[in-house]
């Protein structure tokens, strides 16, 4: 790799990479990031490497290795450019019939995707529902481009607004740029991204500046952050570069988990081809700005999502929380002025200097631009969604997510992680927006999006979240250590049986109390996953105390198992039963001893004829 000295080198370079792409050629696309790999995406690029060299098929079909292109649960799959035909679901047979096919100008139908609503075969990725009602602003750039391939980023526009940006614009109209896009932090609490660069840029200090990438995405369920940074890593290098120059600042540091293996090596692999492309480091494309970035690599504390425990574990203490002001802009990493936006944030950067804040504005009709959500749990297409912000909810889950995932109705959706909040079916026609989440007692967090149905207990959910807070609570704050340790407890009697209608009105007084004194976001947050569903599914707390019964039958203390009519007697049942509690003779109605069950529900998971309830 030369190293390129000015814009208009930088330029030169781009034209020829832009004039060697050849579309007349079909590119096979891989994704291969974490989840396609689990499901079996080394098998692929194996089987379509070997078929291409033994064919000889070098100059007819190309290969393209990327990241995670968002529809998880057809993994591991296949896009073919520029023909956008998607195949999922693939083994190495599929793959080796689609190179063949390929030579001969052909596709193989019997591998297309079907909808399984409809049955109909959909030959255009662009056309499967999960894609077309997206707007992937951000996700559709994971298709284009080779993680471990500075040149794939360039070819593709990449660098090319931070060029323009150095060479074109001073740095207060960058920020001016920003604030009219009207981009707010992808983070959780929403601040205006623009005005928090406004900040840093005002801030004075003569021994420097930090900006941050927040990648400590530890929300149960949430994997948006690490899809981007697996997939393009260069686009938040880039967003990076931009903000560092518009804020006057020299140094920068991504802050990941180190449970993100195949991030960090993204990650490490780009920063190690930007320095040596001279697009980080010292005089940058002969402009005389200098920036660089640096790795951390966390330990899987959540609190060290928030950003002053972040910047203490940056430092090498422990992660912990410390009040404000003074805010991070003021007195940061090592006492000097920081700025923190997360992977989403940062990755949002070069669309709006590409594109023009105006054009970004009309992106969302509530608040501009889009969110990514990793949409998981009791619905059909699980993945990572890009919608503009202002979205209902019922079109993410419906219309890209397919609805529920079996015949038992969806009945709630938790959204930002696990100090967010439970909202209904009874809201899903509200848009997605930071107030609108608010307003129902949640938020929107980093984008998590896990889906509920009618078998779901909305205590067993408080419950859990809440053991997950209470774990990961610094233990600083005593409202935050106490207060989620108590509520846990509470939940427990009520899962238990062991509960009253005193619990609820402790737990409603804990709840508010801890988000008036609790020092720092967690705390303050924590108490919504049980506000939430205090005030959506009160009944089903009732239910618990005054008729010790769990309606969704999950509370083990609170239920039984009964075999019904339905039962023909197959057996299947007592095989699986590790109590060996159900007895009959075979074609004949069996009988649970309910003394000796452990109500673990093997056996209602294996009944395929309905024939156990629980009651």
């Amino acid at each position: 790799m030369e190293r390129l000295r000015s814009s208009e080198e930088f330029e030169t370079l781009r034209q020829h990479l832009f004039s060697t792409i050849r579309p007349e050629i079909p590119m096979v696309v891989i994704p291969a990031g974490t989840c396609g790999q689990a499901s079996g995406a080394e098998k692929l690029i194996r089987t379509a490497q070997r078929e291409i060299l033994a064919k000889k098929l070098q100059e007819k079909v190309f290969l393209r290795i990327t990241g995670c292109h968002g529809f998880c649960e057809m993994e591991p799959s296949v896009l073919i450019e520029p023909y956008r035909t998607f195949y999922p679901e693939l083994d190495a047979d599929g793959m080796q019939r689609i190179i063949h096919a390929l030579a001969d100008g052909k596709m193989v139908e019997d591998l297309l995707y079907f909808d399984p609503s409809t049955g109909e075969k959909i030959e255009k990725q662009d056309d499967i529902p999960f894609f077309r009602h997206q707007s992937r602003l951000l996700l559709a750039k994971n298709e284009k481009v080779d993680p471990l391939n500075i040149y794939d980023y360039i070819k593709n526009g990449g660098y090319l607004a931070f060029s323009n940006v150095l060479k074109n614009i001073r740095p207060e109209a960058v920020i001016d740029e920003v604030k009219r896009s009207g981009l707010r932090g992808r983070g959780g609490a929403g601040f205006p991204t623009g005005m928090k660069w406004k900040f840093l840029a005002d801030a004075e200090n003569k021994n420097g500046k930090y900006i941050v990438c927040n990648a400590d995405e530890g929300d149960p369920g949430a994997y948006m952050d690490r899809s981007l940074l697996e997939g393009n890593p260069h686009s938040i290098i880039e967003g990076m570069l931009i903000g560092a120059y518009a804020t006057g600042t020299d140094s920068g540091v991504i802050y990941v988990r180190s449970e993100y293996p195949l991030a960090i090596k993204h990650l490490t692999v780009a920063l190690k081809q930007a320095r040596h492309t001279g697009l980080l480091g010292t005089d940058i494309l002969g402009s005389g700005f200098g920036f660089d970035i640096s790795i951390v690599k966390g330990a899987g504390a959540f609190v060290c999502g928030e950003e002053t425990a972040l910047m203490r574990s940056i430092e090498g203490r422990m992660g912990e929380p410390r009040q404000r002001p003074p805010f991070p802009v003021e007195k940061g990493i090592y006492g000097k002025p920081t700025l923190i936006n997360n992977v989403e944030t940062w990755a949002n950067i070069p669309v709006i200097m590409t594109n023009g804040a105006e054009k970004y504005t009309g992106t969302g009709s509530i608040n501009s631009g889009t969110k990514i959500f990793s949409l998981v749990g009791k619905i059909k297409n699980t993945g990572l969604v890009e919608v503009p912000m202002g979205t209902p909810i019922r079109k993410v889950l419906y219309e890209i997510g397919g609805g529920q995932a079996d015949s038992t109705g969806i009945k709630a959706v938790q959204t930002g992680g696990p100090s967010g909040g439970c909202i209904p079916s009874s809201l899903f026609e509200m848009p997605i927006s930071y107030e609108s989440f608010a307003e129902a007692g949640s938020i929107i967090g980093s984008g998590g999006m896990i889906v509920m149905d009618e078998n779901t207990c909305m205590i067993d959910v408080a419950k859990y979240f809440m053991n997950f807070l209470k774990d990961e609570s610094c233990g600083k704050c005593f409202t935050c250590r106490k207060g989620t340790q108590r509520m846990h407890e509470l939940l427990e009697d009520i899962s238990s049986g062991k509960g009253t209608m005193e619990h609820l009105k402790l737990m409603e007084e804990l709840a508010i109390v801890m988000k008036d004194t609790a020092m720092c976001g967690l705390g303050q947050t924590a108490p919504n996953p049980v506000l939430s569903t205090l005030k959506y599914f009160k009944d089903e707390y009732i239910a618990h105390i005054e008729n010790k019964r769990c309606p969704a039958g999950v509370c083990k203390a609170l239920i039984r198992f009964s075999i019904n009519e339905n039962c023909t007697g197959c057996g299947a049942c007592a095989r699986i039963c590790p109590e060996n509690v159900i007895m009959g003779e075979k074609k004949e109605r069996h009988v649970i001893d309910s003394d000796r069950c452990s109500r673990c529900g093997a056996c209602r998971s294996v009944c395929k004829f309905e024939a156990i309830d629980v009651i």
